[in-house]
């Protein structure tokens, strides 16, 4: 079953007078409880995608569904419901709130869709032990390192159990011991059944996941499997060669 379904998908900015476009055409499906890389440099159109398919975005032709849901013809008030529901985020900058604890953070969108405060309590606290951070719990974010800042943001973006996770450039602001951190406990996640969207720019975190979609200029130019034995530094000679050629 398709949890994510992008098709003929367009983005097109106004860039003074000038249209760039930033997604051409895609067409893409995420299975339930599939982990997918979307992989490309600066300016492929990636990010574009993953904040159209998490509804931050509206795209300017074309339909996304999540858990049978469109979301492209929603208003930007029930666009905001669905992600709080069934869409957990996380992101490069982590976007922690500086004010509140590490509990709190954690807590917040359970508490904007009126979960039970004791169930509320009781997920986080299983989330934070999951992550290794029940100590932290009271602490703010400006005392944690990088890769404390991004289990947190995992464990907000898990709160509500979420259909899919969506995870922008993740490893970004991580130094190598972080970055393999997050990448186990996204690994650890799906192990659990969690679907997990995951763009970056590193190989090396690309090849975490069960298939790899490959962006250049707005378009999905290739895809393969982990059973694909292909090393991705051959892939992506192939590719370029085709595209000089």
């Amino acid at each position: 079953m398709a949890i994510i379904s992008v098709e003929h998908v367009e983005k097109v900015y106004d860039a003074k007078g000038v249209p760039v476009h930033a997604v051409r055409g895609v067409d893409l499906e995420v299975q339930k409880g599939e982990f997918v890389s979307i992989m490309g440099s600066s300016g492929s159109g990636k990010s574009t995608l993953l904040q159209m398919m998490g509804g931050l975005d509206k795209p300017t032709k074309g339909t996304i569904s999540i858990n049978g849901k469109r979301v492209d013809n929603l208003s930007e008030a029930k666009r905001a419901v669905l992600r709080r529901k069934e869409i957990g985020f996380v992101f490069q900058a982590f976007n922690l709130i500086g004010n509140l604890s590490v509990a709190d953070n954690v807590e917040l969108p359970a508490l904007l869709i009126g979960t039970p405060s004791a169930k509320i309590r009781e997920r986080r606290n299983q989330l934070l032990k999951d992550l290794g951070l029940e100590t932290k719990a009271n602490v703010v974010p400006a005392q944690l390192s990088g890769g404390q800042r991004q289990r947190v943001a995992i464990a907000r973006a898990l709160i509500n159990d979420p259909a899919v996770l969506l995870a922008d450039e993740p490893t970004g602001n991580l130094d190598s011991k972080s970055t393999q951190e997050v990448l186990d406990l996204l690994r650890q996640y799906h192990s659990q059944g969690q679907t997990i969207v995951l763009v970056t720019h590193d190989a090396r975190v690309a090849e975490i996941a069960d298939r790899l979609v490959l962006m250049r200029d707005g378009q999905i130019i290739d895809q393969r499997h982990t059973s694909d034995h292909r090393p991705l530094d051959t892939v992506l000679q192939q590719i370029n060669a085709e595209v000089v050629g």
